[in-house]
């Protein structure tokens, strides 16, 4: 059983990807440093793979840290080598994520997510792990109005959110071109995940003020927030809203899987691929579809535009479908219906 180390698993991405990995039967070490994540999903995770008490140890560990520790990574690996089941590929997910704020602090995002992505990969040279998937964005990419993005299209982040990751990028095909060149890495470009668990045990839960739409969606049709808005509703789209691609991220989660095993079972590779559905939606159509499924209604409004928003991001993914075999299977409805189920139990909880 292969160990696999996923940093940020308890978050929202992470923490489905945790599930998607159990069910393909392998050994999970999860690093999270709870910042923006909570430890009960690490409860759900289990209660999901039905994990009772007595399952064996090593199939799914959890270290509370922070990736800037060089020390506490190196730990990590060093106690995996000691007990002989060394760590065998990463899925890097681990760092901060909003563009807003990223604006307002590109020190704490350049100090979190390049910095503590070099650890990573210190340790991971130190103890001879050759494999990892990296979360990357589509808001690498420089904007084009209405034509979906290839892997060979323009670079151009207008955020350091966007530039720190961009950076991994570089710093990962400057190792894959070294001397060590036997490495296989694997850049997923995200576009917009949502959803949730059909389970409704696991969803998107952001601490603080949330600043993606479905996050925020959830409370204005939960009553926690009075109204919706609408950042700008003078796009260049056909209805004026910004389009995006929003992928399940279960089917994202998938992806993640289908990458592992195509290093590990590869020789050396370094490759980008987008991950999305080809499909792209307006926040207005998102509210709409929403409303429609879930049967609610709320108020929305519309606001000025936000600073880091670009009008359209849709994905061009024949590369992703072509090489991993592997394919989106849910859609918008799935999307809002799994994302409303997970609020409402998770609502329920607390009341």
């Amino acid at each position: 059983m292969k160990k696999i180390l996923v940093t940020g698993g308890l978050g929202f991405i992470g923490s489905h990807i945790c599930v998607s990995l159990i069910e393909q039967n392998y050994s999970i070490c999860i690093i999270d440093s709870l910042i923006n994540s909570e430890e009960d999903n690490l409860l759900s995770i289990k209660k999901i793979c039905n994990l009772s008490n007595n399952f064996p140890k090593d199939r799914i560990t959890f270290f509370k840290g922070d990736i800037k520790d060089k020390r506490f990574l190196m730990n990590i690996f060093e106690k995996a080598v000691d007990e002989q089941k060394p760590i065998e590929a990463v899925i890097h997910l681990a760092g901060l994520k909003s563009v807003n704020e990223s604006i307002e602090e590109p020190l704490t995002y350049w100090e979190t997510n390049v910095v503590g992505t070099i650890n990573l990969l210190e340790a991971m040279q130190n103890y001879n792990c050759k494999n990892i998937v990296f979360s990357s964005s589509a808001t690498i990419y420089k904007p084009i109005l209405n034509e979906l993005v290839t892997e060979n299209s323009d670079l151009g982040p207008i955020s350091p959110y966007g530039t720190t990751k961009l950076t991994i990028e570089k710093i990962l095909e400057d190792l894959s071109k070294s001397q060590q060149n036997d490495l296989k890495i694997i850049n997923l470009r995200y576009f917009n995940p949502v959803g949730a668990h059909f389970s409704g045990l696991l969803g998107e839960n952001p601490k603080g003020r949330p600043n993606n739409l479905f996050p925020i969606l959830l409370k204005v049709a939960s009553g926690e927030y009075e109204k919706l808005s609408i950042f700008g509703a003078d796009w260049p789209t056909r209805d004026g809203t910004c389009i995006r691609d929003y992928i399940h991220v279960m089917d994202l989660a998938e992806a993640h899987i289908s990458a592992l095993n195509f290093i590990l079972n590869s020789s050396s590779i370094f490759i980008n691929l987008n991950i999305g559905t080809g499909n792209g939606k307006s926040v207005l159509e998102v509210v709409e579809t929403f409303k429609k499924v879930n049967k609610c209604q709320f108020e929305y409004s519309y606001v000025s535009r936000r600073n880091g928003d670009i009008p359209y991001l849709v994905a061009d993914n024949r590369l992703a479908l072509s090489t991993l075999h592997w394919r989106p299977q849910r859609n918008l409805n799935d999307m809002c219906i799994d994302a409303w189920r997970w609020k409402i139990r998770s609502k329920s909880k607390f009341t």
